[in-house]
This record gives structure tokens, C-alpha cells and sequence, in this order.
């Protein structure tokens, strides 16, 4: 997992009155929880953004008035109308804690199905898995060459070093949906056979 590194100040003043005025100014109210205390501090929203605006994950070095604590976004929330970031919340993280976290998974390979006439199907886009942060990858890679026409791949199948599935074992990550093309192909294949 690839670490950004964002600086933030110190808040001492509470409440909507405040948190508005930081927001005029730039500023994005922010808490990070899971540690010793609970720390709240404001961020920079355009620096925010490319923590916030990207389907990357990234495990973040907060630097907050000189004191650095590691964690990972958990929450942020937005304006309905403007899409200003109103709040942040972030979980602090240890080298010798695992966090659950979602991972974005990346289907790799021609699947047997595809060339058959199937088409790809990806029903999940991220996977919840449990491990210590320096584990947990950018990415799942899965390997869909195997799976045939009308098959599909189940949470439960699949295993990553050092990483533990939270998904229910029974979700399914991705399918190889007949096509019209495919159903035409089969068909005549069963007739054909029927004739010998």
C-alpha cells in the first residue's frame, strides 16, 4: 500500500461556528481515532483531494503540528450541493494491529468463458480483507483465465498472502454471462451432436 503524506494543524475550537470558518478558509475539519486519543485537526482541502478523489488506497503519515501518526481514511463527508469535503475521519494504524480494510481487485487474463463467446461480468469492485497495513497490497490481482461460460467466482474460492477475506465467502467477485452469440454457438454445437 503506497503512504501519502499529508500536514494538518491542531484544533482547538469546536463546534459548527468554527468548523465553518475553517471551511472558508480552505480547511477541512478532521478527527483521527484508535490511537492513545482522539485528536482533531484540520487538512488542507486541495491537498485532501488526492487522498480523497482517487480509487487508490493509500495508508496515510499525517503530520500534525510535528507529531506523526500513521492511518487510513475511514470517512468523509460532503456538501450535497457544492461537493466541498464538510469532515474527515481517520483511523490510526500500528505495524502490530490489523486493520479491515477494502482493497480494489483487478480481474487479470482472457477467461475461457470470454473467448467461448461469454462476457466478463465484475459484481465486485473492492474486497473487505483483515491484515497488518504493510500487507495489505494496492490491489487484488485475480486470475479469471479458468473460468468458463456460465461460471462464476465466489469470495470463498480465493486466498492472499497474509491477508484474511472479511466479504462473505458466498459474494460473487465476477461471472461469465452467455451472450445471444454464445447461446446461438452452443446451440448449434448440441444439434450437431444430436446428428452424430
Amino acid at each position: 500500500m503506497k503512504t501519502l503524506q499529508l500536514a494538518g494543524s491542531l484544533r482547538t475550537d469546536f463546534g459548527k461556528k468554527s468548523a465553518k470558518s475553517f471551511r472558508k478558509e480552505g480547511q477541512v475539519p478532521c478527527v483521527i481515532y484508535g490511537g492513545e486519543k482522539v485528536i482533531h485537526f484540520n487538512l488542507d482541502e486541495i491537498e485532501l483531494r488526492s487522498l480523497i478523489v482517487t480509487p487508490n488506497i493509500y495508508a496515510v503519515e499525517l503530520n500534525i503540528d510535528g507529531e506523526k501518526h500513521m492511518a487510513i481514511l475511514k470517512d468523509a463527508q460532503f456538501h450535497p450541493v457544492k461537493d466541498t469535503t464538510l469532515h474527515v475521519d481517520f483511523m490510526e494504524i500500528f505495524e502490530n494491529k490489523p486493520i479491515v480494510m477494502e482493497v480494489p481487485v483487478k480481474l487479470n487474463g482472457l477467461s475461457a468463458g470470454v473467448k467461448d463467446g461469454g462476457k466478463m461480468s465484475q459484481e465486485l469492485r473492492k474486497l473487505k480483507v483483515k491484515g497488518f497495513y504493510n500487507n495489505i497490497p494496492d490491489v487484488l490481482n485475480i486470475d479469471v483465465t479458468n473460468l468458463g461460460l456460465g461460471k462464476t467466482m465466489q469470495v470463498g474460492t480465493l486466498s492472499f498472502e497474509n491477508l484474511e477475506i472479511v466479504t462473505p465467502k458466498q459474494a460473487i467477485v465476477c461471472a461469465v454471462k452467455l451472450t445471444r452469440v454464445a447461446r446461438g454457438l452452443a446451440a448449434a454445437a448440441a444439434k450437431a451432436d444430436a446428428k452424430k
